[in-house]
């Protein structure tokens, strides 16, 4: 029995009825955590996510995803990639990067609804302000987002830091759009800040792993990405890749949409960037 498991055994007797459900699937299933996100996991265990935050907690981590991280170390799986040796040089794990990658694009393809990207490009086309909120491994893209719509002619900013996501989101209204990134699609930060803008009248859209997560509740607009390494990589590093393909179809949509408008704005840019450039 690895440490984690131990110390549930060791804390078994006090935990409440709804802790001991999340313990006794552990106990059997532990193997089967690293995918699932807790919302996911308060299903089948019959219990709820803030449940499980407080048996994380009880056991010693600062939450769900320090006790997968446990779980994943102490099980011997690898956390990056389960194709990639140490005696793999450079060149082998690009091929094999690669490889994933057009494994993550040509899944997330049949995973997105087209209705929905198509609704999501359109409410970022037709809104007043863009506030995009990523944090972490979701900063870059979120960034990447704020450039490319910028570049189109949307008002859109990133906030990348959990305070101003806050303040940002409290500032929203009804013709306004929030996009919130997270490929766990529980961030707390993230989802908060969805649900302020919510709340304010914006309408709220996420890019997110597939499956059920807090985020997507706090979301009119749900889309997708999907990768084979969440079936045992704690970090959604190819999913990366899958949410930018995301970003760049509605970029490209709102320039075909918007015509010479769309082109005149791009050229604008450039033409702002030329001194910036030997």
């Amino acid at each position: 029995m690895n440490r984690t498991l131990l110390q549930i055994k060791i804390l078994y007797d006090s935990m409440g009825k709804s802790e001991k459900r999340i313990a006794d699937w552990l106990f059997e299933h532990s193997d089967e955590i690293i995918p699932l996100s807790i919302t996911e996991l308060a299903e089948i265990s019959g219990s709820s996510e803030a449940t499980i935050v407080r048996f994380a907690k009880r056991i010693g981590f600062s939450g769900y995803q320090e006790m997968k991280i446990s779980f994943a170390q102490e099980s011997g799986k690898k956390i990056i990639n389960k194709d990639i040796s140490r005696n793999d040089n450079c060149m082998d794990i690009l091929d094999k990067i690669s490889n994933e990658i057009y494994c993550s694009l040509e899944m997330t393809k049949h995973a997105i609804d087209k209705n929905s990207l198509e609704a999501a490009a359109e409410a970022i086309m037709n809104c007043r302000n863009i506030y995009i909120f990523g944090l972490g491994n979701s900063a870059a893209t979120a960034t990447d987002a704020a450039h490319k719509f910028l570049r189109a002619g949307c008002h859109a900013t990133a906030y990348c830091d959990n305070h101003m996501q806050a303040i940002a989101a409290s500032h929203l209204g009804e013709d306004d759009v929030a996009v919130g990134i997270s490929h766990s699609g529980s961030s707390r930060d993230i989802v908060d800040a969805l649900k302020i803008s919510r709340d304010n009248g914006a309408a709220t859209i996420c890019i997110t792993n597939y499956g059920k997560s807090p985020i997507i509740k706090q979301s009119d607009i749900v889309l997708c990405t999907r990768s084979q390494e969440t079936e045992y990589s704690i970090l959604g590093l190819n999913s990366r890749i899958a949410a930018l393909a995301i970003i760049d179809s509605i970029y490209t949509y709102i320039i075909c949409k918007n015509g010479d408008k769309a082109i005149e704005e791009v050229r604008r840019a450039e033409k702002a960037l030329q001194n910036k450039k030997y």
